[in-house]
């Protein structure tokens, strides 16, 4: 692979995102699970969802802080690794951006020293107002964003007038295809990992022989809201593959390995591939029957158009291709996701 600085750019960003996109998710789950908690101990007066809020409120705290530290600098590399595109698609995502510091973001920063220090400064009721508008607040934060990544993958609103993008409509902007799939999709991988957290630390503490009444709690909460959540994902998992399949079909086809004009009917799905890009086939698969044709095309014997029907001239081509590394990345996420949801479901 040639470093250029084209690759060097996306290297960045790509460690960059990777690293700071933990902490949100972790902050979006972690907010709204502290508000049902809350709720639950104003309820009951029970002190073990006491305890629980408190421990988790503290680990919220930290990933908060860090996830405000590490997303400024995507911006800055917005800007000065992808210049030209920030200059072009700045118009549209550049206010998306903007918006969610000044609305999101100043909302959760006003109500979460309230949250943080308020306990027994504050009333209850509004202790948990400011909780629920800390939650409320990250949810606010996530639509923003989704909404400036969504329009990148399905841009809509805009118009190229005089060589220079404009804004045409606000709200197509903001409400583009594939925005109302990503974004409760995104939620819900937040929520997820929420509840998989804390049913992890309460296992922890039940394998350690401590703090028995608020692991016992802590389990059951987790894996209570990772069973529901799991089986509402896939559903949503699969509306945003069909906005895919729809606005993105190579993308679709890279991700899951088909080259031909028109797969095999039925078509299988491949859990691993070695592409060669250059020659357009795969080298090696290892794939399921009827299982492609089942998930792609909601039927036993439908066809998956495959990366061949895209242009060979806008298809960047290097050692290691975009292709490759799209698809073992789609492969790892989705095969992990696969194997999440296998044992949520086994130990819950």
């Amino acid at each position: 692979m040639k470093l250029d600085p084209s690759i060097l750019a996306r290297i960045q960003f790509a460690f960059t995102v990777s690293f700071h996109i933990i902490f949100p998710t972790m902050s979006i789950g972690l907010a709204s699970f502290l508000a049902v908690i809350e709720a639950l101990w104003l309820k009951t007066k029970d002190p073990v969802f006491l305890q629980i809020y408190r421990f988790w409120l503290n680990i919220f705290a930290m990933g908060f802080g860090i996830g405000v530290v590490t997303g400024i600098v995507l911006s800055f590399e917005f800007g000065l690794g992808f210049a030209r595109f920030s200059q072009m698609a700045g118009p549209a995502i550049g206010p998306l951006i903007a918006l969610e510091v000044l609305t999101a973001f100043f909302l959760e920063a006003g109500f979460l020293g309230i949250m943080l220090f308020g306990l027994h400064r504050v009333g209850p009721k509004l202790h948990f107002f400011a909780t629920c508008m800390v939650a409320g607040g990250t949810l606010l934060s996530a639509s923003w964003i989704l909404s400036a990544n969504s329009w990148m993958q399905t841009p809509a609103g805009v118009a190229i007038q005089d060589g220079q993008l404009t804004v045409v409509n606000w709200l197509h902007v903001l409400m583009n295809p594939s925005w109302l799939y990503r974004l409760p999709h995104m939620l819900t991988a937040a929520y997820l990992t929420a509840s998989f957290m804390v049913a992890g630390v309460g296992a922890w503490y039940l394998l350690r022989g401590k703090h028995q009444d608020f692991a016992r709690r802590t389990v059951a909460l987790g894996t209570a809201f990772a069973t529901v959540l799991i089986a509402g994902q896939v559903f949503i998992g699969d509306l945003v593959y069909g906005t895919m399949l729809k606005y993105q079909p190579s993308k679709m086809q890279a991700a899951e390995g088909f080259w031909e004009k028109q797969s095999q009917s039925p078509a299988p799905y491949y859990w691993f591939i070695i592409p060669d890009q250059k020659n357009q086939r795969n080298r090696f698969a290892v794939g399921t029957p009827y299982l492609g044709s089942i998930w792609l095309t909601h039927s036993l014997n439908g066809r998956v158009e495959g990366l061949k029907n895209t242009p060979s001239c806008t298809v960047w081509r290097c050692s290691c291709s975009p292709w490759e590394l799209l698809h073992f990345g789609c492969d790892s996420a989705g095969r992990s996701s696969i194997l999440d949801g296998s044992f949520g479901c086994l130990f819950s």
